[in-house]
């Protein structure tokens, strides 16, 4: 069953309507299926351009954000990286640890865990101004 067609009725400028000739003179194709296929695409445009204007600001606005976020992320291995380079650099010439410096090391690394642990969960920052940079433990 072939879909229903509905008869429309329309003029064209004449350079446009010698367009139309030129492509329909393909058997493969008529004007009504060029006319159509060109409606569609019109429709389609428009569709995209009012998505576009509906979800563009909140997109750049999410792309914007996640540049921030990147950046931050970024800077923060930065830091740790330089961080951990300092710290081997310090105390590379020190005698390996024995038993009781390792569980020392160990409690001290837990404490450091639980710290950050606390940190993120009640939402404060270290780096925030205002806290006075640090907190418990």
């Amino acid at each position: 069953m072939k879909p229903r067609r509905i008869r429309h009725q329309f003029l064209l400028e004449f350079e446009l309507s010698e367009k139309l000739d030129k492509l329909s003179r393909d058997p493969s194709t008529t004007k009504s299926a060029i006319v159509a296929k060109a409606v569609e695409a019109f429709i389609e445009r428009r569709g995209e351009n009012e998505l576009d204007q509906r979800y563009g600001v909140r997109l750049d606005r999410l792309s914007r954000d996640l540049a921030h976020v990147r950046r931050d992320a970024e800077m923060t291995m930065e830091s740790l990286a330089l961080f951990i380079r300092f710290s081997i650099t310090l105390h590379a010439h020190t005698p390996a640890p024995d038993r009781v410096t390792q569980a020392i090391g160990q409690e001290r690394f837990d404490k450091f865990v639980e710290q950050v642990g606390r940190q993120i969960a009640s939402g404060k920052r270290s780096l925030d101004k205002g806290n006075g940079g640090g907190g418990e433990g």
